[in-house]
């Protein structure tokens, strides 16, 4: 994908040298740090369409980077680690990471899951461009601008809370499993636990109630998934 760049950041220089390799070798652009700090200074004077993050590193480790990233720009992010504990990768996830992929690993692999993320990215700002505001008692989404506003004070949510929150308001007829919201907002090969969907509604609750928020905008189905509570009513 020429034109793409790419943010790797990993301590190990054999890692990145590799990275590297396999990613020029298929026409993407590559930025390279040893350090999160680093990182993220980089993030402000250079756009990276997206970033590949090491967890373990010195000084700042690969989950506060994902998070910091969040917090402002929104663009995949797709973390390395050798650990392979769910818990390890739930959290990640929940600081707003898109894919995990476990040292060591296929290049090819590797490749696949970067053109996955930059081509959901891609189907995700075109599916979001034309679609109009949604409206609801107290709060307003936006998907054109990827902001939510409680009382008329936007709301800071992460990329994929955000994309949750969207999914069920534009949809609010329908009940969603878990299953289907990971196919929606991941990928069919997605590795992590489902049990993420839950952690990311946690979190969308909590920052709703944070906000005042009167009412719950998710409704949980039991026994199914969750659908969006469109009139304001407990669930």
């Amino acid at each position: 994908m020429k034109g793409t760049r790419i943010l790797v950041v990993d301590d190990e220089r054999n890692m990145r040298n590799l990275i590297r390799i396999y990613l020029k070798k298929n026409g993407y652009d590559v930025i390279e740090t040893d350090n999160g700090i680093q990182a993220l200074e980089i993030m402000e004077r250079e756009a990276a369409d997206l970033v590949i993050l090491d967890i373990m590193m010195p000084g700042m480790d690969g989950w506060s980077v994902c998070e910091r990233i969040r917090e402002r720009w929104p663009i995949p992010i797709l973390m390395l680690t050798a650990r392979t504990d769910t818990k390890d990768k739930v959290h990640g996830l929940n600081m707003g990471a898109d894919d995990y992929v476990v040292k060591p690993f296929d290049g090819e692999e590797l490749v696949a899951r970067v053109g996955a993320l930059l081509r959901r990215a891609q189907v995700s700002h075109a599916n979001t461009a034309s679609t109009p505001a949604i409206h609801v008692p107290d709060m307003d989404i936006y998907p054109d601008s990827r902001e939510i506003r409680i009382k008329g004070e936007a709301v800071d949510f992460t990329p994929k809370e955000f994309e949750l929150l969207l999914l069920l308001a534009s949809n609010a007829q329908r009940v969603y499993s878990r299953d289907r919201i990971v196919e929606q907002l991941w990928d069919y090969d997605y590795e992590g636990d489902i049990r993420s969907v839950d952690n990311h509604v946690k979190n969308i609750r909590d920052k709703v109630q944070k906000a005042q928020l009167s009412y719950d905008p998710i409704q949980t189905v039991w026994g199914v998934g969750y659908k969006f509570n469109q009139k304001g009513t407990s669930s």
